[in-house]
């Protein structure tokens, strides 16, 4: 894992002490609200519905055993003894008091965390797939181009002022688990036919109220040339992005008005005035620093089979359910990933207690490689465990209500806030998943009914990711009362689409039966073997229109 050096100590604490003082005069009355919005949103600070909300940036999802102490530490002192996290393997915490965040942000520094272009119109937390270095067949681990472009991106002078935010997802692997696709720039790490690594790149990706999945740009950029390029699509952005309408401002809206192939040849033709100067060619030296951070940890050399991992899942059938659902193969022998799912039946999506993440941390810590990940799916990951430590690691998950076997299941929902917590919400996310996940709360029916992706949004802006869910749902005011609309077929792997809209929305009443039709409808008319996504992309949108409308 990446540590600091003494430039990002510097970097950080000059920030906070900067902070410091800006919040002192928001408190005092100097600085009214408006004047104060920019800054706090360059500090990851949000007013919401009922108080400000502190976003913590967790680059690329990656977390240390300390870290992850240290956000249970903050959810106890400066929250409410919890926290809730965000499909950009960020964490947000709600009711942080104003004048306490300075101090909150002080002690995240002591363990190499900020708050830093987690909001406003910047370059956000590069994200990426969870399972990086634990997984077979990757091409490289996609860290270590992800922190290099954090450091780039981070405080870029260029593009402090956007025309609006700016979100980048990498994989490594040709299974697609950080939505690169749905991204305002998406990368896939390659090698080519020489062996070489590089880069192919997609840009224009993204949700909200108009939603499109990303065009390829170039199949291939080298390793030390792959700044040039993103800063050659950023500047191409900021000089054309649309700055007078806030809802037209996104890349993918210049990249849809202009069409693939003038923008491939402006971003070609700004990305060979960048690379002729080579001032952004990545030295050598430079990528082996970035890769060294991330160089394999110490695994043991073990059988590629434990007998004590498979006799505990001959005498423990709920353990043996976690195992089917939430574990997966690593690339290492004798060591296995475990997935802690944040979905317990009738929880909320992606929250965590306090005490919840001082048992992870010490999972972490004391058995996997002092390691914890976080997903774009709000779930948490343990990416090295020892197979025969697997069932302890279990049943202390199990301990604390950590233990729910429903990895990418219909209860392992995507939920934004919504109206609990969101003022710009038009409906409620949180109740609506709570009561789908009770309604489908027998795990035998969940495994019946396969992998099967749930995502609500809360408004039009997309948090939840409705757009790509096989189901999605859309919270909609209608005259002062809370509707849902819902959407079929949606994906955010790589064979990424956006949802068709069924028909008319359905009250809150009526929203949790609608799913079960769409549901019985999916097991009614499968073929064997075939998951949701199959079966809809095979017959289309007409036998669960019939059936809702009916």
């Amino acid at each position: 894992m990446y540590r600091y050096d003494e430039f990002d100590h510097q970097l950080v604490a000059d920030r906070v002490s900067q902070f410091r003082g800006q919040v002192e005069r928001r408190v005092s009355g100097a600085l009214t609200e408006d004047q104060f919005k920019p800054l706090r949103l360059m500090n990851g600070v949000y007013l919401q519905l009922h108080a400000y909300m502190l976003r913590v940036a967790i680059p690329y999802g990656t977390l240390r055993s300390e870290q992850m102490r240290m956000l249970a530490h903050i959810a106890r002192k400066y929250d409410r003894g919890y926290s809730h996290f965000t499909t950009r393997q960020n964490i947000q915490y709600n009711w942080p008091a104003l004048d306490k965040i300075p101090d909150l942000l002080d002690e995240l520094a002591t363990v190499e965390m900020h708050a830093i272009q987690t909001s406003g119109n910047c370059i956000r937390n590069v994200t990426s797939d969870q399972y990086a270095g634990a997984i077979a067949d990757e091409v490289e681990d996609p860290r270590i181009i992800s922190e290099i472009i954090r450091q780039w991106s981070t405080f870029h002078p260029e593009f402090t002022y956007l025309p609006r935010k700016f979100k980048i997802a990498v994989t490594g692997h040709e299974n697609d688990r950080a939505a690169i696709k749905l991204h305002d720039i998406g990368i896939v790490v390659k090698q080519n036919s020489a062996g070489e690594i590089g880069y192919e790149v997609h840009v224009g990706g993204g949700q909200g109220r108009t939603p499109f999945v990303a065009k390829k740009m170039t199949d291939f950029v080298p390793k030390e040339k792959l700044l040039a390029y993103l800063e050659a699509v950023m500047r191409v952005y900021n000089m054309l992005g649309r700055r007078d309408n806030s809802y037209k401002a996104r890349i993918k809206i210049l990249v849809h008005e202009t069409g693939q192939e003038e923008m491939q040849r402006l971003v070609e033709a700004e990305f060979a005035k960048i690379d002729a100067s080579e001032m952004l060619t990545v030295p050598q030296e430079e990528i082996d620093r970035i890769s060294a951070y991330f160089a394999p940890p110490a695994f043991e050399t073990l059988p590629a089979e434990s007998e004590t991992f498979t006799q505990a899942q001959a005498a423990d059938a709920d353990f043996a359910r976690f195992v089917r659902a939430n574990v997966v193969a690593h690339k290492q022998a004798g060591y296995a990933i475990v997935n802690i799912s944040l979905k317990p039946i009738g929880g909320v999506p992606g929250d965590a207690t306090d005490t919840q993440m001082d048992v992870i941390a010490d999972l972490a810590e004391n058995h996997s490689l002092d390691e914890v990940r976080v997903t774009h799916e709000q779930n948490l990951v343990l990416p090295h465990v020892k197979l025969d430590d697997v069932k302890a690691v279990y049943d202390a998950l199990a301990a604390h209500e950590l233990a729910t076997a429903n990895l990418g299941l219909i209860s392992d929902q995507i939920a934004c806030p919504g109206l609990d917590y969101c003022n710009l919400a038009n409906a409620r996310s949180i109740p609506l998943a709570q009561e789908i996940s009770e309604r489908f709360a027998d795990l035998d029916r969940q495994y019946d009914i396969g992998e099967l992706k749930i995502k609500i949004s809360g408004c039009i802006n997309a948090c939840g990711h409705h757009h790509v869910g096989h189901i999605g749902i859309l919270g909609v005011d209608k005259k002062g009362t809370e509707f849902y609309q819902i959407s079929l077929g949606g994906a955010a792997d790589e064979n990424a689409a956006i949802g068709q809209i069924t028909g008319r929305a359905f009250t809150e009443e009526d929203i949790v039966d609608a799913i079960e039709t769409v549901v019985t409808t999916y097991t009614d008319l499968r073929a064997d073997g075939e998951r949701f996504i199959d079966t809809y992309n095979r017959l289309g949108m007409a036998p669960f229109k019939e059936r809702l409308y009916d």
